[in-house]
């Protein structure tokens, strides 16, 4: 047994720098990609389609770590389905963020010391525009850096002039059908932007505030009176009623009655609705139908007046009191202060914590508002996204998150749509001098003199067309032929409800429309045919991260110091469908460590010859590259079923552990002993074969390390010179080889353990030791014998050998001894106490084993195999007790 050497450097191995830098690659590698056309679909193709529109980030923005999460998921895709042979379409964009764009505008007009109204609205518009060309492109260049495959040529706005045409044309077809009207309804308004804003854009807290319990009607306990409750003081100001429950004694003889409002010229109305709760608080609610949800609905049932007592900017107006011009927090102290004056205030409660909406944006408290605004009636619609997913047009993944699908669009409220806004797509609606209105399509033209409805559209109905306006409905095209309905939505499940259900409900509502059937040839129901929903990021401690928590991570960050790849492999590697993932630094620089793995492990396998040729027939393979080579099948089915199935994280995890713990830590230790006995053996074929297919495998993940390393082992050049449109790797069809695979792993067992029995004697891992190999043959494992004694560290012994210490191993056929002369090196102590601790497991085992066969309760319940299989494990356990009390015996 001698110890193995490594043939010098070859020509491919320097063409790869000492170490792996990702800065010095990454952005020369995607620029590349771009200029020879990787990313742009071609429609004519006869290949198959497969196509995902990008999620359109906020042009206001820059990408955050859950960004990051969803656009590598989207490149891994797609990058896969191009190299299966798919012609793919990943389409960009960004959207115009009606609000936040807006409210950035007009910050810096205010450091300027002006107003957009100062300017006027056209001239407004004009400077946001102004200012999307020249600060609207960060997102583009962060996705450069992330290696986004995406189809730059087909970039698209959502305000751009196709885009705009297509939401005017979807609104006129909504409003023909009946499905878009105005009304009078309660709305979240924001004083500060002054507009009614989503309920995505409302965030809910628990802030300190205070109860105050308050008497309405007659002073006298024995005249008519009644208590209730609020922590909005003000909106009381706007009360036309209370509410009590109809069955509560306590104050059915009130019901019907008026009691005078305290500051008003108006009376409060005593009404009985099954809403109330009466074993809360007294039992009796204020309603206040203008600013409150709850009592809306309840001013709906009792067709109560509902005054609106606070204007655009949250101030009291309209009341007649000294508390208009009051902002409402002031006014919440002054109208308590008043009652108390009287004599009303019953109780108060503070601090009271209470939950209490806030804007997304601007961030103050929402204001429920009744305001007169356009909305979409979208029970129809709502059902038509429900039956989709029902009718398996559209596939959830994962199935768990169906229910919360249905439990949404089941039970949805009618879309608040318009926004009182300059920026954004402006309501075609034009009103007449005598109160007509008229919906202007696309292609018409308004009456003259009429004037244009004032309000702007929420940013969500032209995100809700996404997926076939950018593909350039309403006219027929190319692109919607071919790759409409696109294949796969990628988004995270928090916004299922506010996204998802709004493009399926548009999506449905179209399906019959000629464009999208292409003049009737082909059904295009849905929008999409799957959508993946995954997690959200947390951190290392599995807190969402945020800015106010000081735990955000910004991803661009992490390309700089760890690369690209490694932050990709990061978040792929814990992307499961449906479930949140923790990520700290570590698991970046435990990616970076992964890539430069990558690096060493192919730089070694050019140094030591590996070249691309065909493999010769499975007879003259030796164990280690039939083993190898049928695990990577394995892995490749493996990785296939994953990314089949949006399992990022096993497919991310196969990839890593067979690179790492099979490819690196062992095969590549093999190809060693193997080179060194055959040079020209098939050896270099093998480790080029398994390197080529996992560089494939990889690259979806790990684009900028894969392609260096699969350019210098491939040699490639031209055009096609590239893994982005390389063949992804199929069913090779050398199964794993059961024989050969059996004695790779007594192999590595026996090794282990002699490493181990190094390690515990404290014997340099380079420290070569004399050892005999018994039993080697009945283990079968005769092939391996130079393996062995390379990997372990051991030389062939000399005449007269005597041995001082051994090291038995069970393997799978038989026991082998490694007799070894260490020579004074073995520490008997450190040996016994090893063996001592071997003996307390295997007595351990013994005894549970053998309580478990004493057990007769267990053994009539128990199936036979699983009764045999403890049987089993105590013999093992026996035969291992009375093998280690010997060594412990025979040592000195």
């Amino acid at each position: 047994m001698t110890a193995t050497s490594t043939p010098a450097e070859n020509t491919g191995a320097s063409a790869l720098p000492k170490s792996w830098d990702p800065s010095e690659v990454e952005a020369e590698l995607y620029q590349g990609w771009v200029d020879a056309g990787y990313f742009t679909a071609d429609p004519a193709s006869t290949k198959p389609g497969y196509s995902i529109v990008l999620p359109p980030p906020n042009v206001t923005g820059s990408l955050h770590m859950g960004h990051a999460l969803d656009h590598t998921l989207m490149d891994v895709l797609t990058r896969r389905k191009r190299m299966q042979g798919y012609e793919v379409l990943w389409l960009p964009g960004m959207d115009h963020a009606g609000i936040a764009t807006q409210s950035l505008v007009e910050k810096q007009l205010a450091a300027e010391g002006t107003t957009k109204e100062d300017l006027g609205r056209e001239a407004f518009v004009d400077k946001v525009w102004d200012w999307k060309r020249e600060s609207g492109g960060t997102i583009g260049a962060q996705m450069r850096r992330l290696g986004d495959g995406v189809d730059w040529s087909r970039d698209r706005f959502t305000m751009d002039d196709g885009l705009s045409r297509a939401v005017r044309a979807i609104f006129k077809r909504l409003y023909d059908a009946g499905l878009i009207y105005q009304a009078e309804r309660l709305v979240n308004w924001s004083p500060v932007l002054e507009t009614a804003i989503s309920d995505l854009e409302v965030k809910y807290s628990d802030v300190e505030g205070e109860l105050v319990s308050f008497r309405y009607g007659s002073m006298n306990d024995d005249e008519p009176h009644i208590v209730v409750a609020t922590t909005r003081m003000e909106t009381m100001l706007g009360d036309t009623a209370i509410a009590v429950h109809p069955d509560d004694d306590r104050y059915r003889h009130l019901v019907g009655q008026r009691l005078p409002h305290p500051f008003l010229d108006t009376e409060v109305v005593i009404v009985a609705d099954e809403h109330v709760d009466p074993e809360f608080g007294t039992g009796a609610v204020k309603v206040t139908p203008a600013h409150d949800p709850n009592d809306f609905e309840i001013g709906l049932r009792h067709d109560l007046p509902m005054p609106t007592i606070l204007d655009t900017r949250g101030r009291i107006a309209g009341t007649g009191t000294r508390f208009d011009g009051m902002d409402r927090f002031d006014a919440r102290v002054a109208v308590r202060e008043a009652l108390a004056a009287e004599g009303r205030v019953v109780a108060e409660k503070r601090p009271y914590l209470h939950s209490v909406g806030h804007s997304e944006r601007s961030g103050e408290p929402v204001e429920p508002r009744l305001s007169l605004q356009w909305f979409v009636k979208v029970e129809t619609l709502a059902k038509a996204a429900g039956d989709a997913v029902r009718n398996g047009d559209t596939v959830i993944h994962p199935k768990s998150l169906e229910s919360r699908w249905f439990a949404w669009v089941d039970d949805m409220h009618d879309w608040t749509i318009s926004r009182q806004l300059w920026w954004g797509h402006r309501i075609p609606i034009w009103h007449g001098p005598n109160g007509e209105k008229v919906c202007v399509g696309p292609d018409e033209t308004p009456p003259e003199g009429w004037v244009q409805d004032p309000d702007v559209l929420d940013t969500w109905f032209s995100s809700a067309l996404w997926p076939f306006s950018t593909m350039g409905w309403p006219d027929r095209t190319p692109e919607l032929e071919n790759f409409y309905p696109t294949t796969v939505l990628v988004t995270g499940y928090d916004i299922i409800f506010f996204w998802v259900a709004r493009m399926m409900m548009f999506g449905t509502f179209v399906a019959d429309d000629p464009a999208i059937t292409n003049g009737g040839q082909r059904s295009a129901p849905v929008p999409f045919e799957n959508v993946f929903l995954h997690g959200l990021i947390r951190d290392e401690h599995g807190r969402k991260m945020s800015k106010s928590k000081g735990n955000g991570i910004d991803p661009l960050d992490w390309v700089e110091q760890f690369g690209a790849d490694a932050l990709r492999f990061t978040l792929a590697r814990g992307a499961s469908p449906g479930g949140d993932l923790s990520i700290g630094e570590d698991h970046a620089r435990a990616s970076r460590n992964f890539a430069t793995k990558l690096f060493n492990a192919t730089r070694f396998a050019l140094m030591n010859g590996a070249a691309p040729a065909d493999l010769p027939g499975l007879e003259d393979l030796t164990d280690a590259d039939r083993w190898i080579l049928g695990r990577l099948d394995e892995v490749r089915a493996e990785v296939d079923a994953a990314f089949d199935a949006y399992e990022f994280s096993r497919a991310c995890e196969a990839l890593y552990h067979f690179a790492w713990d099979e490819f690196c830590d062992w095969y590549l230790e093999l190809a060693k002993v193997q080179l060194n006995e055959r040079p020209d053996g098939p050896t270099n074929a093998v480790l080029a074969a398994v390197l080529d297919a996992l560089l494939k495998l990889l690259h979806p993940v790990m684009p900028f390390v894969t392609e260096t390393l699969w350019k210098t082992l491939t040699g490639t050049t031209g055009a096609a010179a590239s893994l982005v449109v390389a063949d992804w790797p199929t069913a090779s069809g050398i199964a794993l080889d059961g024989v050969a695979a059996q004695r790779i792993s007594d192999m590595q067992r026996l090794v282990t353990e002699v490493r181990r029995f190094r390690s515990d004697q404290g014997l340099n891992d380079r420290q070569r030791v004399p050892a005999r190999l018994v039993g080697i043959a009945e283990a079968d494992l005769s092939t391996q014998v130079s393996a062995v004694a390379s990997l372990a560290w051991l030389t062939e012994p000399a005449d007269g050998f005597t041995p001082s210490a051994s090291v038995e191993v069970r393997l799978s056929g038989a026991t082998v001894v490694v007799e070894l002369d260490t020579s004074g090196t073995v520490d008997v102590a450190a040996e016994r106490r090893r063996l001592e601790k071997d003996l307390a497991a295997a007595e351990k085992e013994l005894a549970q084993t053998t309580a478990k066969l004493g057990n007769e309760a267990f053994l009539a319940k128990a199936p036979e195999p699983v009764v045999e299989k403890i049987r089993a494990r105590s013999r093992v356990a026996a035969e291992e007790v009375e093998r280690i009390t010997g060594r412990l015996a025979g040592l000195a």
